[in-house]
């Protein structure tokens, strides 16, 4: 697998995302018939191409949502009460009602290789990240839409479908 250019990712999702976003939002308004099979065929083709740690720009730019469980086992992990947890890492977001990280990157992502300090109990929205067949698609456009312009692989799996789907290339 070849480095992965994250400037070069960050050119190219800001030529073609409005695109990439029109298509999701007509997918919302009249769903294409077998969208669902598609997404799940092109989502294997993604990821043969992708390395999650050449690139780590979720873990960079974005934070995940902390549940209560994910707050207890974590801070257990890391030999910390909950409430010292909360109070040097996170903030409680008021209007989503979620804790999320007061840093970014994330502060367990070492930048020397992109790999996480607590992977064994990270919290849940990171392993489930990008979240691509975790609902049908038609339920999670909204997270492809935010997704698309932090995740390349998200990137990748709309563009193919929207390919495969409509014929539509990018620039």
């Amino acid at each position: 697998m070849e480095p992965f250019n994250l400037k070069s990712f960050k050119k190219k999702m800001m030529l073609n995302r409005s695109t990439l976003r029109r298509f999701l939002t007509r997918v919302e308004t009249k769903e294409p018939k077998g969208i669902d099979k598609v997404q799940h065929q092109e989502d294997v083709e993604v990821w043969k191409d992708m390395d999650c740690l050449a690139c780590a720009n979720c873990c960079k730019t974005m934070s995940p949502t902390f549940t209560n469980d994910d707050i207890k086992r974590i801070s257990k992990h890391v030999g910390m009460s909950a409430q010292a947890f909360r109070d040097k890492y996170l903030y409680f977001e008021r209007g989503d009602k979620d804790w999320m990280n007061k840093q970014q990157p994330c502060q367990f992502l070492n930048l020397v290789d992109n790999k996480c300090s607590i992977y064994e109990v990270r919290p849940r929205d990171c392993s489930g990240f990008p979240h691509h067949t975790k609902k049908k698609v038609l339920d999670y456009t909204h997270v492809y839409k935010q997704n698309v312009e932090y995740c390349p692989a998200t990137y990748k799996l709309v563009e193919r479908m929207m390919y495969r789907l409509e014929g539509e290339k990018l620039k």
